[in-house]
């Protein structure tokens, strides 16, 4: 499919969007029952089909912001996605053009506090399946729920929600705008040792992210601060012992999917022991599989054992496990360990493929093409429109000449729209949040911590 017919069929797919959307409002004004209030959000697009069941560990109820919501309601009751079949999903995968496809592969940053014309036309051209927001493009409480809004209002072509991601882990990486309570660090909850605390903390990050319009937090860590000289975890961890991480790491993760929020757990297979960081350079763990398998890997096994959704892989290279490439970009990390392995059948997305431990060593588009081949299923390249347009222009170019099997990218595809069935997600706008109940609601719990 040529990129003039890419466009014509997102532009047939708007026209039927607004023509289902006419209907919707005829039947509202029917006197239909059941239905959302018609000023309360926008509708813009949604997945059409759930697909995967949500778990006992991580249900999916996805409420959306209403015109009286404020940021203390929590997510409203939901019955568990149902699951017709995977002849279902089968379907609505074969109608996709490889260009879309691939589109869905690519979790991308933009630039600027507004949304500007290059991320307008790679969201609509490109159907991007995810757009992540960092503190550059936060200033403030009403400008960042305009920009998630104008996000999701770009996807209106497009046949499936994005995911709108950030990375809130409190601490030091935290990064909603002033008006939100400050989060404290893991090590602060895992100094209290108690479960509750960290599903507390999960369910608040995840009610503060989702007031704000996201679906998807890059949180938990779940990696063990065994080097005290570790220059890139430290307190995002919740401390160096493998059994309190596992506890609380999972307790956290539960906390935030309970809330409609899209957890991910990181950073695999370990970034605890590391001497480096992989913003910078590239880490190496010389540990043996059987050293990794006795605490880096315990709370991520327990994690999947969980069923987590989403396991972001870092950019390490453990040369026991492989000599040659980073977990990143390693069969024998993603595909032989993590998937065969440890049994995860959820998403991996890749770090940042920006940073400096892989533009150091790597072309992107290699890079991005070593990945998909060893099993990732979600591209994050988190800086630069060129880059995003490089790693998608390698993707397509490996798939057509053989290098990738469409097979493999339908594999990926698959998974990343079931996870979006399973929490329900949708581009529906939110409202700017009135957030003094969450706000009294986290200087209280922090509170309770000290106690």
């Amino acid at each position: 499919m040529s990129e003039a017919q890419f466009a014509m069929k997102n532009t047939r797919a708007a026209a039927q969007r607004l023509a289902v959307a006419a209907l919707g409002a005829v039947l509202m004004l029917g006197g239909c029952s059941g239905g959302r209030s018609a000023g309360s959000e926008t509708p813009i697009a949604s997945t059409t089909a759930p697909v995967a069941t949500a778990s006992a560990t991580s249900p999916a109820p996805a409420a959306s912001a209403t015109a009286e919501a404020t940021a203390e309601a929590t997510a409203t009751s939901t019955p568990e996605a149902s699951a017709p079949g995977e002849d279902t999903l089968e379907a609505r995968v074969a109608q996709m053009s490889l260009e879309e496809k691939i589109g869905q592969m690519l979790l991308v940053g933009i630039e600027g506090t507004s949304l500007d014309a290059k991320a307008k036309t790679m969201i609509a051209s490109h159907a991007i399946g995810g757009i992540i927001l960092y503190k550059d493009n936060i200033a403030d409480l009403a400008g960042m729920v305009a920009l998630t809004n104008d996000l999701k209002l770009s996807n209106w072509g497009n046949g499936v929600p994005l995911f709108i991601s950030v990375d809130q882990e409190g601490g030091k990486v935290s990064r909603l705008p002033a008006e939100y309570a400050s989060f404290p660090s893991n090590r602060e909850v895992g100094n209290s040792g108690k479960t509750e605390d960290a599903s507390q903390m999960g369910q608040l990050l995840a009610k503060a992210v989702r007031s704000a319009g996201f679906n998807m937090d890059f949180a938990p860590v779940l990696d063990i601060n065994s080097n005290p000289k570790n220059p890139v975890i430290g307190d995002r961890s919740f401390g160096s012992s493998a059994d309190l991480v596992t506890k609380l790491g999972l307790a956290e993760m539960n906390g935030i999917a309970e809330e409609g929020i899209v957890p991910v757990i990181k950073h695999f297979p370990g970034h605890g022991d590391t001497g480096v960081d992989s913003h910078l350079e590239l880490p190496v763990v010389n540990k043996t599989p059987a050293q990794l398998a006795k605490l880096e890997w315990l709370p991520f096994q327990a994690a999947i054992n969980a069923q987590a959704d989403v396991v972001m892989v870092a950019h390490i290279l453990y040369p026991k496990l492989d000599p040659d490439k980073p977990a990143s970009l390693s069969k024998a990390v993603i595909g032989d360990l993590l998937r065969d392995k440890m049994g995860f059948d959820g998403v991996v997305i890749t770090d940042d493929l920006t940073m400096g431990a892989i533009v150091k060593n790597y072309t992107l588009a290699a890079a991005a093409v070593d990945s998909v081949q060893a099993g990732s299923d979600i591209l994050l390249v988190a800086h630069g429109y060129d880059n995003e347009a490089s790693v998608r222009a390698a993707l397509l170019k490996s798939v057509k000449s053989g290098a990738i099997s469409e097979a493999r990218i339908d594999e990926s595809v698959r998974r990343i729209l079931a996870l979006k069935d399973k929490y329900k997600l949708n581009d529906h706008s939110v409202e700017v949040p009135n957030l003094s109940p969450l706000n009294k609601e986290i200087k209280a719990w922090k509170q309770s911590l000290q106690r």
